[in-house]
């Protein structure tokens, strides 16, 4: 059948009437970029090129059916207008003050929106130096540990909601990435965990924090970079017993994205690969932070992954087995948060002959960026008012490194994350799901 039936979607959804707020870990490139995007939209000044949930379409049933409906219309989401916006960070510009610093957006996109651009100033922020080496600023919390920066977190939560009316809340991590960690004893259970918050343990990290807090307060929370963050077993324990979901991690930008484009080609005409080299030069202040070697590790295991899930090289040792792939990421100011990702590819086909692919991508991060900020709130609320929780894993078109449930490999085909994503769009409407079978058709 080109169209099965599956059972057991929701039996109702809850209404996406009501105001949503998007709390930010973060207000710099990729913040500010997608709120003066969002806004530019409601304003009639610019479209949500990028966005899923804005702009793409979902087939319905067989193709002689004709139903193609836009996503949005498909699915209850929450309007643009009734988004509301806050953030977190450590630097205390407000979000147009952030967005001129960090040079993302032309001054006639940006100056049209500088009212409602200032009336969003960050709260101060959870962070601690010793996990982001190259970032500082004054605007932060103090407190005698970690578990009371945790609760003041949840304060802000509160205190954002009331403030601003809002009947549903999603948080987003959009800030840098942290310096590498393992999971750990502190990280077994959340009565280890918080322990370990009470007791200032380092196994702790501020995105841990902010994670926790969100789950405390019953917020869904996407993590935007590498981080650990969630992907330990107490957070896992706290998103099942207080039914939020989550996702993660790692935003599909630039050079991920064009590998995840690229291999399950290579893959699908059984093409081999000697190896894969990918350089990049970036100056904004994910490019600083990434010069720690540190943070840099996190980003790293992000980035490498993905080559080696879609692959299989231990399923195709002939084709893949001795691959080698190297990555390496290079601060460069005056490219600014242009990144220019390069990437050299050695194939080999018939009878082994070598054949050689060459990309030099000039992206524009937080371009690429802040539309998957725009569908992870969208979608994460939906998963909330759709009575899922947990890891979504469903989300994982947007992530360099999708979390998964324990011992599960994740999915980094960027198609057949696609087509889970809407697949199980189709199952949430009562939708039948779409295999590509299509045998009736010729019956």
């Amino acid at each position: 059948m080109d169209s099965d039936r599956s059972p057991g979607s929701p039996e109702a959804i809850a209404s996406a009437e009501g105001t949503l707020g998007v709390l930010l870990v973060g207000l710099g490139a990729v913040s500010t970029t997608f709120i003066a995007g969002v806004e530019a939209t409601r304003r009639g000044l610019n479209r949500p090129i990028g966005s899923l949930t804005q702009m793409n379409t979902i087939r319905l049933g067989k193709r002689t059916e004709n139903r193609t409906p836009l996503i949005r219309d498909f699915v209850p989401l929450a309007e643009l207008d009734d988004l509301v916006f806050g953030a977190w960070d450590p630097i205390p510009d407000n979000a147009y003050e952030s967005a001129k610093v960090c040079g993302v957006l032309r001054p006639e996109d940006i100056d049209p929106l500088a009212d409602f651009m200032r009336g969003i100033e960050p709260m101060p922020a959870a962070f601690d130096r010793a996990y982001v080496k190259k970032l500082d600023g004054p605007n932060v919390k103090t407190g005698a540990n970690k578990r009371e920066l945790a609760e003041q977190l949840r304060a802000d939560i509160r205190r954002f909601r009331e403030e601003k009316g809002c009947d549903r809340l999603v948080i987003v991590w959009a800030a840098s990435t942290e310096t590498f960690m393992k999971p750990g004893p502190a990280h077994d259970s959340i009565a280890s965990f918080e322990r370990a918050m009470e007791e200032n343990n380092p196994a702790i990290a501020p995105s841990m924090l902010y994670a926790w807090a969100a789950l405390m307060e019953g917020v869904p929370f996407a993590n935007g970079a590498p981080n650990l963050t969630c992907d330990i077993p107490a957070l896992l324990d706290l998103a099942a017993e207080k039914d939020v979901a989550i996702g993660g991690k790692d935003f599909k930008t630039g050079q991920t994205l064009m590998k995840t484009i690229l291999a399950p080609g290579l893959k699908a005409r059984m093409l081999g690969l000697h190896g894969w080299f990918s350089t990049n030069i970036l100056g904004n202040r994910d490019g600083e932070v990434l010069d720690d070697p540190e943070s840099f590790k996190t980003k790293e295991e992000s980035k490498l992954g993905a080559l080696e899930y879609i692959l299989q090289p231990e399923m195709y040792p002939d084709l893949y087995g001795d691959m080698y792939h190297k990555v390496r990421i290079n601060y460069y100011p005056p490219r600014g948060d242009n990144k220019e990702g390069w990437d050299n590819l050695d194939i080999f086909g018939w009878m082994g002959y070598g054949m050689q692919i060459k990309i030099d991508f000039l992206c524009r991060d937080s371009i690429l960026a802040a539309p998957i900020v725009l569908d992870l709130a969208l979608f994460l609320d939906l998963a909330a008012r759709a009575g899922l929780s947990g890891i979504q894993e469903w989300l994982s078109f947007y992530f360099k490194a999708p979390q998964t449930a324990p011992g599960l490999y994740p999915e980094h085909d960027i198609f057949i994350q696609h087509w889970k994503l809407k697949n199980t769009l189709r199952w949430l409407m009562g939708e039948g799901q779409i295999t590509h079978l299509g045998v009736e058709y010729y019956d």
